[in-house]
């Protein structure tokens, strides 16, 4: 049952990595077109702005499961990286589990509400000319959120198991 659920986890923070990685694309893409409408043709577009923004803001979010499953967060461990890694991984999982996949998993549950609300009322983007719909990246933020709080919980229960071994860099005396 762990297995599968390890197994889970880091099928869809792989997924949802890959989905970002498209972002990125989608991203430069849009951009390039921006700057040879504004520049070359002198048609500047009304969306480009809300596509840069929202492409960075679900790329970076569904990319934190992914980032978290490959241990590539930045991590400023001067103080942990001198207890023994059987403490380590304590302290992780037991802060995984109980503190941030909680905080996490209500974030994911907050997004979701706002991605109905804003479905249902039919929300679009106020400050923008184009106005295109929010609900579509509300829910991308949601499925972000969901997906680290399932992969904080996939670490802390690894963390808890076998605490990872220690590859930071360390300065000789």
């Amino acid at each position: 049952m762990k297995r599968v659920f390890l197994a889970a986890a880091d099928t869809i923070s792989a997924g949802l990595g890959f989905v970002a990685k498209a972002m990125v694309l989608i991203l430069i893409a849009s951009m390039l077109y921006e700057v040879v409408a504004r520049y070359a043709l002198g048609a500047p577009t009304l969306w480009a702005f809300d596509i840069a923004y929202m492409a960075t803001g679900v790329l970076f979010v569904l990319g934190a499961a992914q980032a978290l499953r490959e241990d590539a967060h930045v991590r400023i461990d001067f103080l942990s990286s001198r207890l023994p890694m059987r403490l380590r991984g304590l302290i992780d999982g037991l802060l995984y589990l109980l503190v941030l996949c909680p905080v996490f998993g209500k974030l994911a549950w907050v997004a979701g509400h706002r991605a109905w609300r804003a479905f249902q009322t039919g929300e679009v983007e106020a400050v923008s000319p184009w106005a295109p719909l929010m609900w579509p990246f509300y829910s991308a933020i949601m499925i972000g959120l969901a997906a680290l709080a399932l992969q904080l919980a996939a670490e802390g229960i690894r963390a808890l198991a076998s605490p990872r071994q220690d590859d930071t860099f360390k300065l000789e005396n």
